[in-house]
């Protein structure tokens, strides 16, 4: 960290005060526009972004124009959503939670000049932060800076799935973020980049089989390449695995599913895959709703548990032990050990940040398809 005792210097921010922020201005427009940065206070510091990663699924909502937070209020306090004035409108700019950083101007004794770190300020080409107020991870130096968008957010929201499973089996006595997988049959439902990197997890914490279903055949050669068994969705999956996971009379199937996949079909197919009593741990959006579950069914007969496991909160009565410091540590564990898998697989599309509105509009439409889209300003300096 360099001398503790000495002031950090204040870097030069000549001709660095304007950038560039990524703007939704209207469902299918997606444009670039000027973003003035502030002057670095006393205690902040000024980083210039290297890589932004881009999320296929609620980024994508503003652009569709489907977020709930688009038609209708959010009210904090009950936890409901309620007619009125939308919470949200257009223009919607600072979206994204996958941003890759370097520290260029630094005021704070909290992280250096020329460290790069991980943080969540959205698609932006630089942002001025307050470590009181801006959460950011300093990336180890033996890490690839371009695997480094998963550690601040994506990375922990998949953890936080394994942690959920392991309070399913222990409650508050989990010791491991596998306590839920290790030696237990597991699917991940949806090979996007959720299922990939939650599947990644429960393969790296000892699952005894890990199967990852999906519709799409490219996305499961995707899986399959980072070590899972793979199934398709329509080969009657629920079928299959129960005649093969036997775990006693009448009991048969996955111990825990992990739904990754915002769509209600999916849901019904993993509550089909579960053993009598096990347990869904959904961390999809379903910004249509889920008009195909069916609760009389398995859910009702086979005595099923679906826990929501979303990023803002960990299982009750962990907290104090799984912040999500300790999340984002988790991450940077499996980016050390399955990095060049993930690497080579699973980010799909690196393209300059000039690229960002078309980028952006295409995986709506469904014109474009990747696993992992980038923006990374290296492509852009090199002109590519």
């Amino acid at each position: 960290m360099g001398d503790q005792g000495a002031r950090p210097a204040i870097g030069k921010s000549m001709g660095k005060s304007m950038g560039r922020v990524l703007s939704i201005d209207g469902p299918g427009e997606v444009t670039l526009v000027e973003d003035k940065l502030a002057e670095v206070p006393d205690g902040g510091f000024r980083v210039e972004t290297r890589h932004s990663g881009i999320s296929a699924g609620t980024e994508l909502t503003y652009v569709k124009g489907d977020n709930p937070y688009l038609t209708s209020t959010w009210d904090p306090a009950l936890g409901l959503f309620r007619e009125g004035t939308p919470s949200v409108a257009y223009p919607v700019r600072g979206i994204g939670y996958m941003q890759v950083g370097r520290v260029v101007e630094t005021r704070t004794r909290a992280v250096r000049e020329g460290s790069t770190v991980a943080m969540a300020y959205g698609h932006r080409t630089g942002y001025v932060a307050d470590p009181l107020q801006d959460r950011f991870v300093e990336l180890p130096d033996d890490l690839d800076a371009l695997l480094g968008i998963y550690v601040a957010h994506m990375g922990p929201i998949c953890a936080n799935g394994l942690l959920h499973a392991a309070a399913d089996l222990h409650g508050p006595n989990v010791r491991r973020l596998g306590d839920g997988v290790h030696g237990r049959r597991v699917v991940v439902m949806g090979a996007g980049v959720v299922g990939l990197l939650t599947a990644s997890f429960a393969i790296a914490y000892g699952a005894a089989e890990v199967v990852v279903v999906d519709e799409t055949p490219d996305r499961l050669a995707v899986a399959a390449a980072l070590g899972a068994n793979v199934l398709a969705a329509d080969d009657d999956p629920a079928v299959e695995l129960k005649r093969r996971w036997r775990h006693g009379p009448n009991d048969r199937g996955a111990d825990v599913v992990f739904q990754c996949r915002g769509q209600a079909r999916a849901l019904a197919l993993a509550l089909k895959l579960l053993r009598p009593q096990g347990t869904a741990v959904d961390l999809a959006f379903y910004t249509k709703g889920a008009d195909e579950v069916r609760l009389g069914e398995e859910f009702h007969h086979n005595g099923l548990s679906l826990r929501c496991a979303q990023i803002g909160r960990v299982p009750r009565g962990l907290a104090h032990a799984w912040d999500r410091e300790r999340l984002s540590h988790e991450t940077i564990g499996l980016l050390r050990q399955r990095g060049d898998l993930l690497r080579r697989h699973v980010i799909t599309d690196v393209a300059g940040f000039a690229e960002a509105p078309r980028l952006l509009a295409e995986l709506a439409s469904r014109r474009r398809h990747a696993v992992q889209a980038v923006l990374s300003h290296h492509v852009e300096d090199e002109g590519g």
